[in-house]
């Protein structure tokens, strides 16, 4: 059937990851594929060296991942975020950059991106980065994450409308309770200890909540409680201002 995506490579049994690498410096191009193809489970299909070829890999070769850089020619990485992530595929972009600058964070995350580490991360963090994205999670580091609650505090946005109010009716109690916590930054097992309840249970509710609110990630559903007004920074969380 045309536009379907093909079916996932297998190594020894184990399902591989499709990455496509999307840079404008060849050398950490490079560096990245070497790095990630010492692992069975990961595959490069692709290197980009700008964001326009990001997004024309991203629909010809249909990657589960693309490691996305910001800054590059023709079109930077947001935009190609953005793109890749309207295009309602399962392709997930995971942005790794120099560049720990606000405006960068919050419009990545804008664009559809589900998750953002630095350059300078460890190997294997990066790797479990990528596995964490590919299997559908969010992923942000915690520096990330402060600047990002910080960036939100500082908005203030309008009450939900009439569609996300009818949205929102379709949650239960409990799983709009999960909601919030999910929005304040919390892990499935901090929200687990919270509620006392199995992180199974956790992850039930977070899988319930994306699929009645649409959203492809728990990041998606932090940027959705705070574009709503759902939930705001307490005082001496990330974010709040002194």
């Amino acid at each position: 059937m045309a536009g379907r995506r093909p079916r996932p490579a297998h190594r020894a049994g184990r399902r591989v990851i499709r990455v496509v690498i999307a840079d404008d410096e060849e050398l950490m191009r490079g560096g990245l594929r070497v790095m990630l193809e010492t692992q069975p489970d990961i595959t490069v299909v692709g290197e980009a060296a700008d964001g326009a070829r990001a997004v024309l890999l991203a629909r010809t070769t249909a990657p589960d991942v693309v490691l996305m850089d910001v800054r590059m020619p023709v079109k930077d990485g947001v935009a190609a975020t953005a793109e890749i992530t309207a295009a309602g595929t399962a392709t997930r972009v995971l942005v790794l950059t120099t560049f720990e600058l606000d405006e960068y964070v919050f419009a990545a995350v804008r664009a559809g991106a589900s998750g953002f580490l630095l350059k300078r991360t460890p190997p294997e963090t990066l790797i479990e980065g990528i596995r964490t994205i590919a299997a559908g999670e969010g992923l942000l580091g915690p520096s990330v994450t402060r600047r990002l609650l910080g960036e939100f505090a500082r908005t203030s946005p309008p009450p939900p409308g009439p569609e996300v109010r009818r949205r929102l009716d379709r949650l239960t109690g409990r799983e709009r309770e999960v909601l919030l916590l999910m929005a304040r930054g919390l892990s499935n097992a901090e929200i687990s200890r919270l509620l006392h309840v199995a992180e199974a249970t956790t992850k039930t509710h977070v899988k319930r909540i994306l699929a009645k609110l649409a959203l492809r990630d728990r990041i998606q559903a932090v940027v959705f409680a705070y574009d709503h007004g759902l939930v705001r920074p307490r005082p001496g969380e990330p974010g709040e201002a002194p």
